[in-house]
């Protein structure tokens, strides 16, 4: 008996420290959304992962990225920039009226 009265403490201090660290809000409204879902989604753990950061990124991360992804579009503009130039010189010697007398 004293055994049983021993982990129903453990489960109430758990319990409390969910509650406290504001765990069992989250879950709580988590839940509530998944509930309140029209079109319930076919797999609810992803649902859950997706609306409890999971699977996000930490911030970090995510600043990370962003820096990544502000110096690929650099890279991918100066590129593309190129590209025309190089296009537009090509057009220039392909259209050149001498191009095919010469040879």
């Amino acid at each position: 008996m004293a055994h049983h009265r021993a982990s129903e403490s453990k489960r109430e201090q758990f319990r409390r420290y969910l509650e406290k660290s504001g765990v069992l809000d989250t879950i709580t409204s988590v839940l509530v959304a998944l509930y309140e879902e029209t079109d319930k989604p076919n797999n609810a753990l992803d649902f859950i992962k997706l609306h409890l950061g999971a699977a996000g990124l930490e911030p970090a991360d995510t600043e990370a990225l962003r820096m990544e992804l502000a110096d690929l579009q650099q890279k991918c503009n100066l590129l593309m920039a190129e590209n025309k130039e190089l296009r537009n010189k090509l057009m220039q010697y392909e259209s050149s009226p001498d191009n095919g007398a010469a040879e």
